[in-house]
């Protein structure tokens, strides 16, 4: 088999993973966690989620983090906001990046920023011109772009109107999310072929799925076929979204990358340390995590003795 193209993996276990978890795990643990990550090959990594701490206690220590942080050659960090004020938090704690979310639908984006979704997108301009002043790239995350928790179905053409608007923002990468986990493979080709159609040139195309109903691996699939080369996921598969309802369960880095792997794709990211990163995290969260990776092994070398990561 000829190799296939590369992808580059953005774990979020440090932001996305944690923020929906009951325990508050430490600095000095998330700081642990980073190492592991960075030790066994991730290099971008969205640390921290720059928001009110009485909304996401979880991320109440954004700044402290990010002063403990390792900052090895190569490493990306990134940090996500949701207005201005988050955005100046960001950079003043020196991240290599700032992602800005806006929802695609109206009701979502009310519930999670006060503002319909292309007052979200207002915002994401004024952020914008407050983040390439300071010479840092944008990204720009577009939530409930496969379904919204209050409003159901988000319609293909609204999705595209809101991403074609979002562009404006001259973002290095659109990223679009499936929030709630509803999406199946059909429609994340239907929409990623709609997506790319007003997406500029030279904008990295990015997805973020949840495994919530069990489809989220499938998901990561069709994205590759239909030319995505950035996936979002989270070591252990833990994390979700406080603002959505039910809203559970990321894919898992481990899981995604040993399916990627197992497809002749090359991710960078060695299986075995990212497997340590992932079960460090059940002490912190005094819980198994969701990925079946750590549970089931790699696949087998046939030997006697077992199967080793």
């Amino acid at each position: 088999m000829p190799p296939r193209p590369t992808v580059s993996i953005i774990d979020v276990s440090p932001r996305d993973g944690l923020q929906n978890e009951d325990a508050l795990v430490s600095t000095a643990d998330k700081v642990l966690l980073i190492e592991l990550l960075i030790a066994a090959g991730v290099q971008s990594i969205e640390a921290a989620s720059f928001v009110h701490p009485e909304l996401v206690p979880q991320m109440a220590d954004a700044e402290e983090l990010m002063k403990r942080v390792p900052r090895p050659s190569g490493v990306r960090y990134i940090g996500l906001a949701l207005n201005e004020r988050g955005a100046i938090r960001a950079l003043e704690a020196d991240v290599d990046e700032v992602n800005m979310v806006v929802a695609a639908s109206d009701a979502f984006s009310m519930a999670n920023q006060g503002v319909d979704a292309f007052g979200g997108v207002a915002r994401a301009l004024r952020v914008a011109e407050l983040v390439a002043d300071a010479g840092r790239p944008l990204s720009v995350t577009v939530s409930t772009a496969f379904g919204c928790p209050f409003e159901g179905e988000v319609p293909v053409a609204r999705l595209t109107e809101l991403v074609g608007a979002a562009a404006a923002a001259n973002p290095v990468r659109i990223n679009i999310a499936d929030t709630i986990g509803v999406a199946a493979p059909t429609d994340v080709a239907e929409r990623i072929a709609a997506v790319a159609r007003v997406t500029p040139e030279g904008v990295d195309l990015a997805v973020h799925f949840h495994n919530t109903r069990n489809t989220g691996y499938a998901n990561a699939v069709a994205a590759y076929e239909a030319g995505v080369r950035t996936f979002d996921a989270s070591a252990g598969g833990v994390g979700g979204c406080p603002f959505a309802p039910k809203a559970t369960g990321n894919i898992a880095t481990e899981d995604l990358v040993y399916l990627l792997h197992r497809m002749g794709v090359e991710t960078g990211i060695h299986l075995a340390r990212l497997v340590e990163a992932s079960t460090f995290l059940e002490g912190p969260l005094a819980k198994q995590v969701p990925a079946l990776l750590p549970k089931a092994g790699p696949f087998p070398d046939g030997s006697v003795s077992g199967t080793s990561v």
